[in-house]
């Protein structure tokens, strides 16, 4: 966490990048609440739900980069002759992603009420919105631990960051999927799992408390941190027997 959190070269662009994306493109796309059935008359309400994943998605490359970088370095394998169990060892790895990706939650939900997003679920909902926010930053992390042990390399992990941009954009970020005219389109947008994690941010900002929206997302959350941990702890032994 103090590594972290010491490199403003990792928390300025994951605390600030999403709301420069989204001071770009909430004006521009405004026009696109007049479509019959969208969800809010204000899109700034639509897309700040976009800046909790985009905050995940850095926690993604930063967990991988710190952990590929251990890896390089050989501060791995030093641990590797330690007592220390490897969940310790990937949460101790991941946490710091993950409390920059808080900072950014927090960051983001105050700008909201400051710019006059109305959350319809209440103080209630902005809990809700920060524990689901922790967990999609957590499950992210753990992706980014899988990679970053699995190929041992930040440029690795880094590059990947472009397909998961694209990944976040074959979904129902821009739009509501029932909104989607492309058939292709609204069918990636269904299955792709990011539309269920948006979706269920969204339903506490927009909807108010939508039992359907909330358990989704959060069982899309919690199904990618199971795998994603346990990818990174296989991986991690596998790491720790070749050194």
């Amino acid at each position: 966490m103090r590594r972290s959190l010491r490199q403003p070269a990792i928390v300025f662009p994951t605390v600030v990048f999403p709301l420069v994306l989204l001071a770009v493109n909430a004006p521009g796309l405004e026009e696109a609440t007049r479509l019959p059935g969208f969800p809010t008359d204000s899109y700034l309400d639509f897309a700040i739900a976009v800046c909790f994943l985009q905050g995940a998605l850095f926690a993604l490359t930063t967990s991988g980069t710190e952990l590929a970088h251990d890896v390089e370095t050989g501060f791995l394998s030093r641990l590797s002759l330690t007592p220390l169990r490897t969940v310790a060892l990937l949460l101790g790895q991941v946490a710091g992603a993950v409390v920059v990706g808080l900072v950014g939650t927090v960051l983001y939900v105050s700008v909201g009420l400051l710019v006059g997003v109305s959350i319809e679920s209440g103080p209630g909902g902005v809990l809700v919105l920060l524990a689901l926010s922790l967990l999609v930053c957590l499950s992210f992390a753990a992706i980014g631990a899988f990679m970053g042990l699995r190929t041992g390399s930040g440029e690795a992990v880094q590059a990947a960051f472009p397909l998961m941009f694209v990944l976040f954009f074959l979904s129902s970020i821009n739009l509501p999927r029932e909104l989607i005219e492309v058939d292709w389109f609204r069918t990636i947008a269904t299955w792709n799992p990011i539309s269920y994690l948006v979706e269920a941010f969204r339903s506490l900002i927009i909807t108010g408390w939508d039992g359907t929206a909330l358990w989704r997302g959060f069982a899309v959350a919690i199904g990618i941190l199971v795998v994603a941990s346990l990818g990174a702890r296989s991986a991690l032994r596998h790491r720790m027997e070749r050194t």
